[in-house]
């Protein structure tokens, strides 16, 4: 039965947030800007408001499933690791959704959702970090992986089980995967950045 659970909490995380919203006011997000279903693209094409709707709505797409698992199984010896485990197939929803023939978003907000709810202080570390990358340089992909690389570090330092620790080894690796593109336009100087408008291809 716990596998059922797992297989829920990865089409609970294939739900495309962003592309729904963009929808309900008739805008495809795949079609324009970076293409991503993601709070970035959302931010950049439908505002503000909506591009913090679709970040909070990527993060619970992970926190109820584990919270559910939690609850469900919490007479279960081997609770955490279920927990854990809805956690990373909630977010393997998002950057492989079934609904989306497997091509979803990058899965920061996904995975920020994941580790708020295993170790918040390492993920509060982590973003206080993406914020000072962002805020200096402007770009929002460099603030993403290097939070995405600095997490396993204090997840290992603030004594987290181990598992948790493997588990923020394998989302950030993910997430430098899907990032690889922008990884490719920060070298080549060309990454749009929120201090400087530029092209975004």
């Amino acid at each position: 039965m716990e596998y059922m659970f797992l297989i829920l909490s990865y089409l609970v995380g294939s739900i495309p947030f962003g592309l729904v919203f963009g929808k309900l006011i008739g805008v495809d997000v795949r079609s324009s800007g970076s293409g991503n279903i993601g709070a970035t693209n959302v931010n950049r094409l439908l505002g503000k408001k909506m591009g913090l709707l679709t970040l909070l709505a990527d993060a619970l797409k992970a926190v109820l499933p584990m919270v559910l698992v939690g609850w469900i199984l919490q007479e279960n010896p081997d609770v955490d690791l279920w927990v854990i485990m809805a956690g990373g197939a909630a977010f393997l929803g998002h950057i492989y959704p079934v609904y989306l023939k497997f091509k979803g978003g990058k899965g920061v907000a996904t995975a920020l959702g994941v580790f708020l709810y295993l170790a918040p202080v390492a993920v509060l570390a982590a973003a206080a970090a993406f914020v000072l990358i962002v805020s200096f340089t402007g770009y929002v992909s460099l603030g993403s992986i290097c939070a995405a690389a600095l997490l396993p570090v204090l997840l290992w330092q603030m004594g987290e089980p181990q598992v948790s620790v493997w588990l923020a080894v394998f989302v950030g690796s993910l997430i430098w995967l899907k990032h690889r593109e922008n990884i490719g336009r920060l070298l080549r100087h060309e990454e749009n950045s929120l201090k400087k408008k530029k092209r975004v291809s």
